[in-house]
């Protein structure tokens, strides 16, 4: 029907389109937490267990399909088992840096100027303390584990979560719904619950899944350099650290934890581009 009564229909909104990247990143995690909690069912040898009459060996040799390392025990095992290690690091560390950091950068962003730029100056000094440093000091202090990892990771990156929520909560600040919530007469914290936290939690959820990268990649440099993970607690950063010897005349054995640390971080940020895509408002667009 045409005319000048018609009605006209309404485009059709279009859903937006989940990035392949998304895709991509969670696939590769899939595959690694597959791993991580199958090694709890099943490895194909003991992650204890030394085959001394095979240490050092090559792909497919005696059973191993990964080889061994240097003390006989079988890489394929390692990994899987390994691959725990990595992924609670990740959450325990993300999860300090998440619960800290968000409620301190929604509060940078909802308070006065004096006091947002004394918290945010604060911030800045603390973001001189990498986490490479910060682990240092707890080891030096209470000795190299994983839990002093796992701490020293999730202190060193509350600043990124409190500078990404308070650039967001100063974004929803200025919306009309928080100039109608005050006019309602509602507090501060009201505010910040019912208004600011449940828009701001599309960057703290991408904030996370690089920050996840981050804590992987910073665990693995810190068992290289034997800060992290003990001889008994299988991960790939303390493999790392034990093929050091071998590289003269076994390089290969640095190159599976090698690629299995590559992929988990490239999965992260895969997964974390990606999600910013979906996630962000801003790039609707694009």
């Amino acid at each position: 029907m045409t005319g000048p009564g018609a009605l006209t229909a309404l485009p059709a909104v279009q859903p937006r389109r989940v990035p392949a990247t998304v895709w991509i990143g969670g696939a590769v995690v899939a595959v690694i937490v597959a791993a991580a909690l199958g090694s709890f069912v099943w490895t194909p040898w003991s992650p204890l267990y030394t085959d001394v009459a095979h240490r050092s060996v090559g792909l497919f040799t005696a059973g191993h399909v990964l080889g061994t390392d240097l003390r006989g025990r079988d890489v394929l095992t390692l990994l899987m088992v390994g691959a725990r290690t990595t992924l609670w690091v990740g959450v325990v560390a993300v999860g300090i840096a998440a619960v800290v950091g968000t409620p301190l950068g929604i509060l940078a962003g909802m308070a006065r100027r004096g006091p947002a730029e004394f918290l945010m100056r604060v911030t800045d000094l603390w973001l001189a303390f990498p986490a490479l440093l910060m682990a240092l000091i707890l080891a030096a202090v209470f000795g190299g584990s994983v839990t002093t990892s796992m701490v020293a990771i999730g202190v060193a990156t509350v600043p990124a979560f409190v500078r990404v929520v308070r650039a967001g909560t100063r974004q929803v600040m200025t919306s009309e719904f928080v100039a109608a919530a005050r006019v309602a007469g509602r507090s501060g914290p009201a505010i910040a619950v019912r208004h600011v936290l449940p828009n701001v939690a599309p960057l703290v959820i991408v904030q996370a899944s690089v920050a996840y990268a981050i804590a992987i990649l910073a665990e693995a440099s810190l068992s290289f350099l034997g800060l992290g993970a003990g001889p008994t607690t299988p991960s790939w950063g303390r493999m790392l650290y034990e093929a050091q010897p071998a590289l003269s005349f076994q390089p290969w054995m640095m190159l599976w934890p090698g690629l299995a640390v590559l992929a988990a971080v490239l999965a992260f940020n895969l997964l974390g581009d990606g999600l910013r895509d979906r996630l962000d408002p801003r790039l609707a667009g694009r």
